[in-house]
């Protein structure tokens, strides 16, 4: 099989030296990679700039992403050869649009105007006490997955930070029929260490639990490969 795997997490440029990123160490994506090409696949792998990657193999190729925007751009370009594509990344929610100091937003009569500005700056001035940052919604990446590839066999992550299973399972329940993804693995914040990385992998009808990135790894690969294999009758890879 051909995979994509999305790692690490995406920085979103304020000025050249200055970014909102976010902490997502590409460590899970890492492993995914490994366990796939262990087990004989091709694997694409678009991680973030300072997400951990797996050593060089000749059935790899790492691809840095900088920002949703060429997030965007690689998977456009890549996603209608792959078969199967694991979207672990932590993609950013917004980006900015225009930065300036609080003087300035108090003086301005209409704020909306200040969402058609850009700054021009190589590094904005950090001489004023209080700026202030306008941030616009990016779009979500999933959501164009099967769009572009309708015969892919979509794999989703849900992050969610203490709350029950019931609720975590509902919420991922909810995203997987919203992006058409077959799975979703559903994971709390709360759970989550140098040893223990507690993970729910949701489709339409299971539920299956793992308690590490290992087993959440091997998890995902034997999942994926059933699926293809039942998706194209036959029972070789």
């Amino acid at each position: 099989m051909h995979i994509l795997i999305t790692s690490g997490g995406t920085t979103e440029p304020i000025d050249d030296v200055r970014g909102i990123t976010n902490f997502a160490t590409g460590k899970l994506g890492k492993i995914l990679a490994e366990q796939f090409l262990a087990t004989n696949h091709q694997v694409v792998l678009l991680a973030g700039l300072t997400a951990l990657v797996p050593d060089n193999h000749p059935n790899l190729q790492i691809i840095r992403i900088s920002n949703v925007d060429s997030l965007a751009i690689a998977m456009n370009q890549w996603l209608p050869k792959i078969n199967v594509c694991v979207h672990t990344m932590a993609v950013s929610d917004y980006t900015p649009v225009y930065m300036t100091d609080l003087e300035t937003v108090e003086k301005t009569q209409d704020i909306q105007s200040l969402l058609t500005r850009q700054n021009t700056e190589h590094k904005i001035s950090s001489q004023e006490t209080y700026q202030v940052l306008f941030l616009k919604k990016t779009p979500k990446i999933i959501a164009s997955i099967k769009n572009l590839n309708p015969d892919i066999i979509l794999i989703g992550f849900k992050l969610m930070v203490d709350v029950s299973d019931a609720q975590l399972i509902e919420t991922a329940r909810a995203s997987l029929y919203k992006n058409n993804a077959d799975y979703i693995l559903a994971n709390d914040l709360t759970t989550i260490s140098e040893t223990q990385h507690k993970g729910l992998l949701i489709s339409q009808h299971h539920i299956q639990s793992a308690d590490t990135k290992q087993q959440i790894a091997q998890l995902i690969v034997s999942k994926s490969e059933e699926a293809y294999d039942k998706r194209n009758h036959r029972g070789n890879r």
